[in-house]
């Protein structure tokens, strides 16, 4: 980690613990949420959290991913008993028989038994082009329940996946209650730390993969990424689908010209960027990562994702260079951006700020309106990143020896906030006043400098 880096804790959010996406004062990178979609809703999601072990938070949010709540996350869940599994795949299968019941295509009213595909249809088969209408009639009536068919199975594993995701929740807040009762009694004579694991059938997720191979179908796809994305807020999972080469075929969802399945492909690669082996092999994709946000509508849910996922692959400085072209990019969504977009790329270039390679880099940028970000009325989340960047770029100058001021423009970032730029100064002295501790400490960071 570098100098002078926000510090992302390794650990669960808890009592004591700094909760994710907020800055620490010493100005570094820091790291996005992780994303938890739950089934049904229509709300986007958010991105992962960069930690090396396991996820220190979780969002909640739904298949679209906006945010619903926030929760700590690898505390206190418990392993599901074997019991409850084999329940869970029982009623799956009755789901499944009921789901082919109620399909228009099925004649039998119920689902075929396995190896019974294709018996009881015509024994002649398409041989070439249809000849009439009846022959096309037959046609459709032949090949529909075979559609319907691959339909309700890639319904039931995703719903069985679903499901198994709803019973560690569960299992997770039995094992918080069971935690509060063992503490209120006090430790047994013999106690020891309970395990906490929650890993996904490794076929099931194999098979999720194999289907997000397989179909064309984007609302298939978009729900196999979804369930991916879940299943990867937890660490051992990360590693599954990594030795299942599930990385490569979610980064292939990156051309996906679907909105929706794109976006859910940078949240799924966002939550398994919390393993450094992961991103050994995610940073592929980096440069098309920074395509994807460049070339995406302004302040869209996939530009939001795709930065979430660079903020996360930026907290080392590994793949900095990767980011080198995006560089004016970032500066636009800074200058044109809601908020909340503002936001986001201000952790992705406080992330890199922090390198002092890429400071000259930074300095070159002509941006003379980021000025009016140093301002008393603006959003603290959003001051206490552009303070924190600023800072960082006068360390790094402070620190580099031969300067040459004739490879800067007057519009550069370099004579807007490193070249005793009046207008900065003036701005400076009046954050003195502000409220926030925080950015009172930013500012006096940047004064001593």
């Amino acid at each position: 980690m570098l100098p002078g880096q926000f510090v992302v804790p390794p650990a669960p959010v808890g009592p004591g613990c700094r909760p994710s996406g907020h800055p620490a004062g010493d100005g570094g990178p820091e790291a996005a949420e992780t994303a938890v979609t739950h089934f049904g809703d229509d709300v986007p999601s958010p991105g992962a959290a960069m930690a090396r072990d396991r996820p220190c938070c979780q969002r909640a949010a739904s298949p679209s991913g906006k945010p619903v709540s926030e929760r700590a996350a690898g505390q206190g869940r418990r392993v599901i008993p074997s019991s409850k599994t084999e329940t869970h795949r029982s009623l799956v299968t009755q789901r499944h028989t009921d789901l082919w019941a109620r399909h228009p295509c099925s004649t039998s009213g119920t689902a075929p038994a396995p190896g019974a595909r294709g018996k009881g249809r015509a024994a002649a088969e398409p041989d070439g082009a249809v000849a009439s209408a009846g022959d096309a009639a037959a046609a459709r009536a032949m090949w529909e329940p075979r559609g319907a068919a691959l339909r309700a199975a890639a319904a039931a594993l995703l719903l069985g996946a679903g499901a198994c995701y709803c019973l560690w929740r569960l299992a997770a807040a039995g094992g918080r209650r069971g935690r509060r009762a063992a503490a209120a009694r006090g430790p047994p004579a013999d106690s020891s730390p309970p395990v906490s694991t929650h890993t996904m059938d490794v076929d099931v997720l194999q098979k999720l993969i194999h289907l997000l191979q397989a179909t064309d179908d984007p609302l298939i796809q978009e729900q196999a990424l979804i369930t991916l994305s879940n299943s990867a807020a937890f660490s051992v999972n990360q590693d599954i689908i990594r030795n299942l080469d599930g990385l490569s075929v979610i980064g292939e969802m990156l051309s996906n010209c679907t909105p929706k399945v794109k976006e859910k492909a940078l949240n799924a690669l966002n939550n398994l960027s919390m393993n450094i082996k992961n991103q050994e092999e995610i940073q592929v994709f980096t440069a098309q990562v920074c395509r994807t946000v460049e070339s995406a509508p302004l302040n869209s849910d996939v530009q939001l994702a795709g930065l979430r996922l660079l903020t996360n692959m930026s907290v080392t400085s590994d793949y900095h260079q990767k980011m080198i072209n995006s560089i004016p990019c970032f500066f636009h969504l800074l200058s044109e951006g809601t908020e909340r977009t503002q936001i986001h790329v201000l952790k992705v270039l406080v992330n890199l700020s922090a390198n002092p390679a890429m400071t000259r880099h930074l300095l070159r940028a002509q941006v003379p309106s980021m000025v009016l970000l140093f301002d008393n009325y603006i959003n603290r989340d959003i001051l206490v990143r552009a303070l924190a960047f600023a800072a960082n770029l006068k360390k790094n100058m402070n620190d580099e020896e031969g300067t040459i001021i004739e490879e800067y423009s007057e519009d550069s970032i370099f004579f807007t906030l490193c070249r005793d730029s009046a207008p900065f100064a003036q701005r400076l002295a009046s954050l003195l006043h502000h409220p926030d501790t925080e950015v009172k400490e930013q500012v006096v960071r940047i004064l001593m400098q």
